[in-house]
């Protein structure tokens, strides 16, 4: 048995087998290849197992779930596919195969690069471009719908408008959708449409289908229909996965049909609940004003007084006023009264003593005189109404009049029993 050699290095199988799968995937770009389908499988996972095959060899390949679910056909035994796929190696087995990424029927390749050559050409003619698609109304008088009377999809369009927007009319416009005379009729009906000028939004719309079956929505004379149009274009063609040249000029791109006839119509229920929404806000906005208004109200109301209240308040202000009079004036007098007998000596050291005494007695007369308190003092009083004037007689009275009356030493308020 040989000896290993120093410089012999021993790798696993595990080790060969990612650096063969790293050297073919370097080796090979995404490319398409073309064959029978044999041994198809869909397991539970939602995979795709297969072997791709021709007359002299073939090949085993899996589409993952994250792209088989976007498949427009179901794979079968027999069938002629064109798969655009990875080259790989599944290291656990050693086994060489294909990562495919997308599979069609074979003979479709010629329409796949037409398809491109035109969305080249429409997208270098600016036909694509965002600033020149328009938004949809947001409330459309009418809504017009190109499509074949005939097509399923123009019963789930008229469907869903009936049931967002019923009161909304509807004015068609048929055409082939497939066939060579569809293209030309789409366009002329796209024209139609906007000569006529009965609706304020147009939605273009088919079914799913092959490419084949979709392929009138891919023709330049479309493409242009749908440029030109005044009215703003929703397509609608074929299913989510499916994507035509009318889509991309439109302006608006809808997955399906039914998407289309959503996006073209406003939403009934949806309104009716905003609405109703609005409405319960307005509701609480005037309930709240109003809450307000009242306690403002009560506010107020605490604040007024009625007539008699404000009478009755003044009446108190005059009788209190009348009694800070009188008070002011007795102190007036004790103070001309406490200054009258400060200036007496003096008086009596600047005069001769029997001048001086004449004049202290004239000027007693003369302040006994001006003193009320000397005519209260005999028994007289001092009576005003209540408007603070002196009532000197009992006529204009009358019995529950209020009066207010001085005496010598204090007063008192009273009311007329009966006047005389």
């Amino acid at each position: 048995m040989p000896l290993l050699s120093p410089a012999a290095v021993v790798i696993k199988v595990s080790d060969l087998n990612r650096r063969v799968r790293v050297l073919l995937e370097n080796q090979f770009e995404t490319l398409w290849v073309g064959g029978e389908l044999s041994g198809v499988k869909n397991v539970a996972s939602g995979h795709w197992y297969f072997c791709l095959k021709d007359a002299d060899a073939e090949v085993q390949c899996v589409m993952y779930r994250s792209r088989a679910q976007f498949l427009e056909f179901r794979p079968e035994n027999g069938q002629q596919v064109e798969v655009r796929a990875r080259v790989t190696l599944y290291e656990p087995r050693g086994t060489y195969q294909l990562t495919v990424e997308e599979v069609r029927k074979a003979g479709l390749g010629p329409l796949y690069e037409a398809f491109e050559k035109l969305k080249a050409k429409l997208q270098a003619d600016g036909l694509f471009a965002p600033e020149r698609k328009r938004p949809l109304p947001r409330f459309p008088r009418r809504i017009g719908i190109v499509t074949s009377p005939a097509a399923a999809a123009l019963r789930d369009v008229l469907t869903t408008l009936s049931r967002r927007a019923p009161r909304v009319p509807v004015v068609i416009y048929p055409a082939q959708v497939q066939g060579e005379a569809a293209a030309a009729q789409i366009a002329r009906a796209i024209r139609a449409a906007n000569a006529h000028d009965h609706v304020d939004v147009l939605i273009v719309c088919r079914g799913g289908g092959s490419l084949e079956d979709l392929w009138a929505f891919n023709e330049e004379i479309v493409a242009r229909a749908v440029f030109e149009s005044r009215l703003p274009v929703v397509s609608g063609v074929g299913h989510e996965t499916d994507f035509s040249i009318c889509d991309f000029v439109a302006d608006v791109r809808a997955a399906t049909p039914t998407a289309a006839a959503a996006l073209a119509s406003p939403d009934r229920v949806a309104l009716a609940e905003a609405v109703a929404a609005l409405r319960r806000r307005l509701n609480r906005d005037i309930t709240r004003i109003v809450e307000r208004g009242v306690q403002r109200l009560d506010h107020a109301a605490r604040r007024l007084l009625t007539p008699a209240e404000r009478l009755e308040r003044n009446r108190e202000r005059l009788a209190q006023l009348g009694r800070r009079l009188r008070i002011a004036a007795q102190r007036d007098h004790q103070a001309r009264d406490t200054r009258v007998h400060a200036l007496a000596p003096r008086l009596k050291r600047a005069l001769p003593l029997r001048e001086h005494e004449h004049r202290v007695a004239r000027l007693r007369t003369a302040l006994s005189h001006l003193d009320p308190t000397r005519v209260l003092s005999r028994g007289y009083s001092i009576v005003r109404d209540g408007e603070g004037r002196v009532r000197v007689s009992s006529k204009g009275l009358a019995a529950g009049d209020a009066l207010d009356i001085m005496f010598s030493e204090g007063g008192a308020a009273v009311k007329v029993a009966k006047p005389r």
